[in-house]
């Protein structure tokens, strides 16, 4: 289930003369990005992550929204709770994405039955559009929801998912980017159909392992099972000093790199997080925490400042600090995740530069200024790949 132009779908619902009018949303200056685009404003060739200055060239007649991603937060909440209840078991991959397993209620009720009115239910609580599509895995079910759109059902029955991937752009296929197009459309490979045709073999030699994925997909097999949502998760990191501190430039320069270490960690795992807490104890034993709920967000500029906005709120005692703490919780899945709201095109790269040298050499190849003070920080292994939920670095200095 996907919910159509979310961004642009709750805007409407606050103020009616967007209704049927192009609608970019997003970063509002020049050196902004379009994080939401109306189909209105589609039909212009906007879409998602297009620079402003380009969008308003292309369409400049179309209304501009900065957004606001607490509005975007709460509505979202709206719906995973409407869907929470009504199915057997829910996975939220994204803000406005859902992925719900109904094996077994057709022997009762009937699968395709109860995602028509669950859709429709969804519509009359909140007022969003939403589009579903039905079939046996999650990527013919993906694909199916993008042809569906807008605001609309499509169900491929068992043994229909090679006719009904066929005709389709191979760019319709999930995980496939603009450069693995690229190297498809230079081999000659426009339809899914084409894919179907060739040897998994050849997939494989031009593509290694993706490409045995590519074509799995391509021929309607996917195995991946539903990833349960449990929205209390949570990644966390502590330190405890050997000599007590009351050293303020010292303290915000450790936490700011915890907090950049674990918004990196969420990039990475594909997370973003709804909840910050700042943990301190003090010499004395004495232990204070405190939490405050945010966006969905896993950018680092929009983290540390809440971090350290909290730590200043938190710290009055004046007295020797033994340990500070950070926890992101409220996670949920997606792909990578900024606020790209606030953000230039810039920012957004300078992320994936950083992130891309972190994975090649290593969590501390790379940092900001401020978070050279701490030279040891608490550390991961597969934060989010099989471990509990409540996930614990700590590391003595």
């Amino acid at each position: 289930m996907d919910l159509d132009t979310f961004y642009v779908s709750v805007e409407r619902l606050l103020d009616s003369r967007l209704n049927n009018v192009p609608v970019l949303l997003g970063g509002t200056s020049d050196r902004g990005v379009v994080a939401s685009c109306s189909y209105e404003a589609r039909s212009f060739g906007v879409h998602s992550g297009m620079p402003m200055r380009m969008a308003k060239a292309l369409c400049p007649e179309a209304a501009i929204i900065r957004g606001n991603t607490a509005t975007y937060t709460k509505y979202s909440k709206l719906v995973t709770d409407i869907v929470k209840e009504r199915v057997p078991v829910l996975e939220k991959t994204s803000i406005d994405e859902f992925f719900a397993d109904l094996s077994g209620m057709d022997k009762f009720y009937g699968c395709y039955q109860h995602a028509s009115e669950l859709r429709q239910l969804i519509t009359k609580e909140t007022g969003l559009p939403i589009s579903f599509g039905l079939s046996i895995n999650k990527t013919v079910s993906k694909v199916a929801t993008g042809e569906a759109k807008p605001n609309n059902q499509i169900r491929i029955d068992s043994g229909n998912e090679k006719p009904f991937l066929a005709p389709l752009s191979v760019k319709k296929i999930p995980m496939v980017g603009n450069k693995t197009y690229q190297s498809l459309r230079n081999l000659g490979v426009k339809k899914i159909g084409t894919i179907q045709e060739m040897e998994i073999d050849m997939m494989r030699s031009v593509f290694g392992k993706n490409g045995e994925t590519i074509w799995k997909k391509a021929n309607g097999i996917d195995n991946s099972p539903i990833i349960p949502f449990a929205e209390r998760k949570s990644i966390s990191t502590e330190r405890t000093f050997d000599r007590d501190t009351i050293d303020i430039h010292k303290l915000t320069g450790i936490l700011s790199a915890m907090a950049e270490n674990l918004a990196f960690q969420l990039r990475r795992g594909g997370k973003v997080a709804s909840v910050i807490t700042v943990k301190i104890r003090y010499s004395d034993f004495n232990t204070y925490t405190k939490q405050v709920k945010i966006p969905y967000t896993s950018a680092d500029h929009i983290l540390i400042p809440k971090v350290l906005d909290i730590f200043k709120q938190l710290y009055g005692r004046r007295l020797l600090v033994r340990l500070i703490g950070i926890r992101y919780s409220g996670l949920v899945s997606g792909s990578y995740q900024i606020n790209l709201f606030d953000d230039s095109v810039t920012q957004i790269n300078l992320y994936k530069a950083m992130d891309k040298i972190r994975l090649r050499y290593g969590e501390r190849s790379i940092m900001r200024a401020a978070a050279m003070e701490a030279k040891t920080i608490g550390r991961f292994h597969n934060p989010f790949n099989g471990e509990p939920p409540e996930l614990l670095a700590h590391r003595k200095s």
